[in-house]
C-alpha cells in the first residue's frame, strides 16, 4: 500500500517500554519502530497490552520504564500532532455534529469543521444532533475530528468494535483511503484478525507482554 504522505507520519520508536499497574506488568521492555507514515494493527489477547500501548503512545499513561521517541524527539513533545479514537465515539449530545468536530478549537474553525466533515461523508449532516446519527456515523463524526487537527498520528482503539457488518466494513475503506490520502502514521487495535489484515500493512501480536510476531501484509 503506498500513501501520498501529504501529512508526513511520525515515526515511532521504543526502547525498553515496561508498564506495570500494581505489582501487574502489562509491557515488559518491549522495543518497536515504526516508520513514518506505516498502518500498523496490534492483535492479541484481552487484556494483553494492546489499549496500553495505544495509551502509552497518545501521553494518556507514563511508561515504569524505557523511553517513546518520535524520531530522535521525546513523543510527549509533539503530543499536539497526536490524535485517538475509540470504540465509543464519545460525541456531546449538546453539540451539533459540526461543533463537537470543532469541539475546543478557536478561531475561524467551522470551514475546516466542514471540509472534515466532507472528507468522511458527513457535511450535509453539520447541524444535526448526534441523537439523529446511525452508530457509524457517530464514528464518521469522531474521525472528522480527529482529521481537523491534520494528525500526523492516528491511535484507533477498537473504533469499528460495535458496528455492524456492512457499516464496519464501510469504516475500514473509509479509514484506508483516509490514510492513503494524508499519509499519517496509524496505529489500530483490533480483536479481528481479517480486519487488521485488511486494513494494515503491517500486523503486530502482543504476547507475553513482548512483540511475539511482526507480520508484514503485501496487500495492493
Amino acid at each position: 500500500m503506498n500513501t501520498a504522505r501529504l501529512n508526513p507520519g511520525i515515526p515511532l520508536l521504543l526502547n525498553g517500554v515496561t508498564k506495570r499497574y500494581g505489582d501487574n506488568t502489562i509491557l515488559n521492555e518491549l522495543d518497536l519502530h515504526i516508520p513514518s507514515g506505516q498502518f500498523v494493527a496490534v492483535v492479541g489477547r484481552s487484556g494483553g497490552g494492546k489499549s496500553t500501548l495505544l495509551r502509552l503512545l497518545a501521553g494518556l499513561e507514563k511508561p515504569n520504564a524505557g523511553e517513546l521517541l518520535a524520531g530522535a524527539t521525546p513523543l510527549a513533545a509533539i503530543q499536539d500532532d497526536t490524535r485517538m479514537m475509540f470504540q465509543d465515539a464519545r460525541l456531546l449530545p449538546w453539540k451539533t455534529v459540526i461543533d463537537n468536530v470543532g469541539l475546543g478549537l478557536k478561531g475561524a474553525w467551522r470551514d475546516a469543521a466542514l471540509q472534515a466533515l466532507a472528507s468522511v461523508g458527513l457535511e450535509s449532516r453539520a447541524q444535526e444532533w448526534p441523537a439523529a446519527l446511525s452508530g457509524g456515523q457517530k464514528q464518521r463524526v469522531a474521525l472528522a475530528r480527529a482529521l481537523i487537527h491534520r494528525p500526523r498520528l492516528l491511535l484507533l482503539d477498537e473504533p469499528l468494535g460495535a458496528l455492524d457488518a456492512l457499516t464496519r466494513l464501510e469504516m475500514q475503506e473509509l479509514i484506508v483511503s483516509l490514510w492513503q490520502e494524508h499519509g499519517f502514521t496509524v496505529l489500530l487495535v483490533t480483536h479481528d484478525v481479517s480486519e487488521a489484515v485488511a486494513m494494515a500493512d503491517r500486523v503486530l501480536l502482543i504476547e507475553e507482554k513482548k512483540i511475539g510476531l511482526d507480520l508484514s501484509v503485501d496487500i495492493p
